[in-house]
This record gives C-alpha cells, sequence and structure tokens, in this order.
C-alpha cells in the first residue's frame, strides 16, 4: 500500500470556501430552530403551553423547557461525536441535521394546553429534548469540517470561524421572522397561528441545508485516520475512552473557555427578550430589534475577528473577551434600565460583541486542542458542557437573580464570575495558531 501523507490533497470541487458555506448553512439552520424555540418561548409558549395567574411562573416554567434542551445536549455530543470519530463528519452532520428539522417542525404543529392539556407541555418537552440532542453534534462537526480541510492554512481561525456565523446568524432569521409575523398579525392572530409559520419555515431551510451539506466530501484527515485505522493490528478503543483518559485537561481548558460566552449570549440575545417586556414593561418589538441589530454586527464581525486571531493568535483574543465579559454584564443592565432605545439597542450591540469575539476564534482553539481520532467527540463534549453548565441555565438564574434583589446588577455580577472562570481557563492552555492539526496525531 502506497504510504499515507500527512496532508492529503484537496479536490478541487471541496475547496475551503465551499467547504466553510456549506458548514455555515447547516450551523444557521440548526441554531435557527434552537433559538427559535427561546424566542417563542420568552413571547408565545409560555401563554400558550404553560398558562398561569402568575405571568412570572409561566415564564419561568417556559424557560424552563428551553433549559431542558441543553440537557440533552451532552448525549448528543457524545452518541454523535462517537459516530463522527468511527464513521466520519459528513454523514454525522446530515444525520443531525435531519434530526433537528423533523423535531422543529413537529413543533409547529402541537395543539396548546387549551386544547389537548397536559399533554401539549410534554409533547413540546420531548421535541425540545430531540433538537437538544441534534445540535450536541452539529456544533463540532461544522466546525471539524472547515478546520480539518485547513490543516496547513494560516487562516485557519479565519475558516473556522464561518460555522460560529451560524449561531448569531440563525438568531438573527428566528427573531427576524417572529418579529415580521408579530408585527404584521394582530396580538390574538400571531398566539392562535402566526407564530407556527415560522416553525413550519424550518422544512424549507433544512432541504436546502441538507442540499449544500451532501454536496462536500469527507475531510482528508478523517480519511487519512481510517486508512492508518486499517492498517493497525491493535484493536482500536472507543474515542469516549481515549478521550476522557488521555485529554480529560483539554476538555477542561476548552468548556472552561466558553463560560463567560456562553452564559454572556444567552443573556444578550434571549433573556434580554424577557427583561424588555416582562420587567420593563415596553413593547416586545424593542427587544427583538435590538437582538436583530445585535446579530446582525456579530454577524459581519465574527469572520473580522478572526482574521486578527490569526494574526494575534487564540489567547489574545481569548483573554480581552472575558474580561470585556467581566464589565459589560454591569453596564448591560445599566443601558437597559434607562429604557431608551438607543441605548437598549447599544446594550445588546456590545454584548453581542463580545461574544463576537469569542466566536471568531473557538472553532479553531477547540480544533487544535484534540488529534484527529477524538476531535469530533473532544470539540463536542467540551463545547456542550459549558453549554450545559453556562447557557442553560443562564436565563433561569438571570430571572432567579432579579427576582431575588430586584436589580439587574446582581446579573451582572453573575456575568463577571463567568468571565473570571474563562480567563483563568485560557491562562492554563498555550498558544495553539502555529500548530499543524496532523502534529497532533503524531
Amino acid at each position: 500500500m502506497s504510504e499515507i501523507t500527512s496532508t492529503p490533497k484537496i479536490r478541487k470541487h471541496t475547496s475551503l470556501p465551499t467547504v466553510a458555506a456549506s458548514s455555515l448553512a447547516g450551523t444557521a439552520v440548526e441554531w435557527y430552530d434552537f433559538f427559535l424555540y427561546g424566542t417563542a418561548a420568552a413571547l408565545v409558549f409560555n401563554k400558550l403551553f404553560f398558562p398561569s395567574a402568575d405571568p412570572f411562573v409561566s415564564t419561568m416554567l417556559a424557560m424552563g423547557t428551553f433549559a431542558a434542551g441543553f440537557l440533552a445536549r451532552p448525549l448528543g455530543a457524545i452518541v454523535l461525536g462517537y459516530l463522527g470519530d468511527k464513521k466520519g463528519r459528513k454523514a454525522t452532520l446530515v444525520a443531525s441535521l435531519m434530526l433537528m428539522g423533523v423535531s422543529t417542525t413537529l413543533i409547529a404543529i402541537i395543539p396548546t394546553y387549551a386544547t389537548i392539556g397536559i399533554v401539549a407541555p410534554l409533547l413540546l418537552l420531548l421535541l425540545r429534548l430531540i433538537q437538544g440532542f441534534a445540535l450536541g453534534g452539529e456544533w463540532g462537526g461544522a466546525v471539524l469540517l472547515v478546520s480539518e480541510y485547513s490543516n496547513d492554512s494560516k487562516r485557519r481561525a479565519f475558516w473556522a470561524s464561518w460555522p460560529n456565523v451560524g449561531p448569531p446568524l440563525g438568531n438573527l432569521l428566528a427573531a427576524g421572522v417572529l418579529a415580521v409575523l408579530s408585527a404584521a398579525l394582530p396580538q390574538e392572530q400571531f398566539l392562535a397561528w402566526g407564530w407556527r409559520i415560522a416553525f413550519g419555515l424550518s422544512a424549507l431551510l433544512v432541504l436546502i441545508g441538507l442540499i449544500l451539506r451532501l454536496y462536500v466530501e469527507e475531510t482528508p484527515l478523517f480519511k487519512a485516520q481510517q486508512e492508518k485505522n486499517k492498517e493497525s493490528i491493535e484493536r482500536k478503543k472507543s474515542p469516549l475512552t481515549v478521550l476522557i483518559r488521555g485529554h480529560w485537561r483539554q476538555i477542561l481548558i476548552a468548556a472552561g473557555s466558553r463560560m463567560g460566552e456562553n452564559a454572556g449570549f444567552y443573556i444578550y440575545s434571549l433573556f434580554i427578550i424577557t427583561y424588555v417586556t416582562e420587567i420593563l414593561h415596553l413593547e416586545r418589538g424593542v427587544g427583538l430589534t435590538a437582538v436583530m441589530i445585535g446579530q446582525g454586527v456579530a454577524v459581519v464581525a465574527i469572520p473580522l475577528m478572526a482574521i486578527l486571531a490569526d494574526k494575534l493568535g487564540r489567547r489574545p483574543i481569548l483573554l480581552a473577551a472575558s474580561g470585556a465579559t467581566v464589565v459589560w454584564g454591569f453596564v448591560f443592565f445599566l443601558l437597559l434600565d434607562t429604557r431608551q432605545t438607543g441605548l437598549i439597542i447599544l446594550a445588546a450591540v456590545g454584548g453581542l460583541l463580545i461574544f463576537a469575539a469569542y466566536s471568531s476564534v473557538i472553532g479553531a482553539f477547540f480544533s487544535e486542542l484534540f488529534p484527529t481520532e477524538v476531535r469530533y467527540s473532544g470539540t463536542s463534549v467540551s463545547y456542550n458542557i459549558a453549554s450545559l453548565v453556562a447557557g442553560s441555565l443562564s436565563p433561569l438564574i438571570a430571572l432567579a437573580l432579579y427576582q431575588a434583589f430586584g436589580s439587574g446588577l446582581a446579573i451582572g455580577l453573575y456575568l463577571a464570575v463567568m468571565g473570571l472562570i474563562s480567563i483563568i481557563s485560557v491562562l492554563c492552555a498555550k498558544e495553539t495558531k502555529n500548530i499543524k492539526l496532523t502534529d497532533l496525531d503524531a
């Protein structure tokens, strides 16, 4: 058998721009579905699926099912990460996209509590768990699809940042669709059937994502690893076993580096809607507009900041973003409490620029921590540990802190703690910008 080179040639129709576009399309669709639920939880589900005499209780219950989606994400990361390391990145990504699309489309046709009683929120919870399971294996695979094609590239952070444009783009689409429907329809019609249109659109978006994702070939590094495995007479252990035994430190560093990013993101893009509508009693369009503008800025900022990450390194960008998280949480709520639309928009834009700084680099940073044989599992598990600990709980913690202290500054303190955890984690890591991914397989 001919010698296997460490950097297989990339076929012309699988160029980095094509691969990046495919990854971005898939992540945007999946995050549209995931964030659509979160936005609807703050505007619709609290009224239709969790009716209560106390609006605060209804919102807490709706946010609880939003958080439940995060509980399934680590399981999805383990299962889909295993399949991604064993069967391939591409096939696993197609499966995760299908699961997400089907579950979101089904949410569009669930009867409300008034029609079928307690069965309604239970069905909603089940489909939310499927959403979380699917998303658990999405991000890691999408990032690797690009990173493993850019093994030798000095612009790996730039190319690996494109899948990270998916979350703000998906959130922008979700907030935008709901904002248009909310503005175009009277409140009664929007609650009766208008919101279902946004969930039904998922079927079309999934079809587009599947076409782009099926066009891209498996990554050359994974194919080379499979050939090496065939030649090895030693029985290969489970990727998860290898990951936990040999790379637990990298898991902690990667997960810790995301704490400030993930907690902040759900405060800046989701809790802000609840805060503006339920606590400040402003029009729901104010919060949605702020989020859409902030997400639009993040979409543009992520690849631009990634160019800087390729020049300066991963650690400086992560440390700057984490330091900003410590400060901005307090500024964010001071701006919101002014009740001025312009300052509320500024609060969202500032927070989501910090998120953009994190997102510009974590795709490359995570990929550079793990060898090919466990890279899908390592990136997915690390990413979703942070999502479970920080992201899932942040809206609930924020509500509870406001209920206890009556001030958004208490939530700012919580964000500052998350930012400090990220700073400590990044300080424990080495700079990885000059690493070739194939060197990690030696």
